[in-house]
């Protein structure tokens, strides 16, 4: 498929700790432009009720999985609680032939996979807190988790924090409608790249060809 948009797609890797705002901006990045798309992953663990293969998920055998890895078929992988995610490079491949950007929510070891494996094609952003102390109101006032599992994302919290500076661009979410508005103005200079648009060239030989018949 041909993009009709005169660019490559690009791969935007959205990553923060949790509660930090990623998911929220990542929703919001659909509503602004329909046309991207939300990286779909595959994972080794059973569908859960009313999740449909290639929406929520593609469901894999361990096996299966570990194929695509073997084969390249992985931009990245991980292995959580004994099951196994990772991104397809397929879908994603294709997407970018068509000009369509996609959007990966995922952590700094999967961001850093996906880089080595598309380098010019990626942009990553981390979106920080305002503060700690900040953090932890959000997790709380979700209301869905226990004081433990609060705790373990705190701690966790700490260490994605610690890879800020390998990322492209940091912004710290102290006012959402002011970070979605930073966020948007980077996607857009982003896409305007001149490695991003290769119908340039081709335009520029069309202007040195009226200059030859003037």
């Amino acid at each position: 498929m041909t993009s009709t948009s005169g660019r490559r797609g690009l791969l935007l890797i959205l990553s923060s700790p949790s509660g930090a705002g990623k998911s929220t901006l990542s929703r919001m990045l659909m509503d602004w432009d329909p046309t991207m798309r939300f990286s779909v992953s595959a994972t080794t663990r059973p569908p859960r009720p009313g999740e449909l293969d290639g929406r929520e998920y593609y469901f894999r055998s361990r096996a299966d999985f570990e194929a695509m890895v073997t084969s390249g078929e992985m931009l990245e992988h991980a292995e959580v609680f004994g099951n196994l995610y990772g991104s397809p490079r397929a879908p994603v491949a294709a997407a970018m032939e068509a000009g369509t950007d996609t959007v990966f929510d995922i952590d700094w070891q999967g961001g850093q996979q996906i880089k080595q494996a598309m380098r010019g094609d990626v942009v990553s952003v981390f979106i920080l807190p305002p503060s700690i102390t900040a953090l932890d109101q959000r997790l709380r006032g979700r209301g869905q988790d226990s004081d433990e599992v609060i705790a373990g994302r705190m701690a966790k919290s700490r260490d994605e924090i610690s890879h800020w500076a390998e990322y492209d661009y940091v912004l710290v979410n102290d006012d959402l409608a002011q970070t979605f508005a930073r966020l948007q103005t980077i996607l857009s200079a982003e896409r305007l790249r001149r490695d991003r648009q290769p119908q340039l060239s081709a335009f520029v030989r069309s202007l040195n060809q009226e200059f030859e018949t003037r």
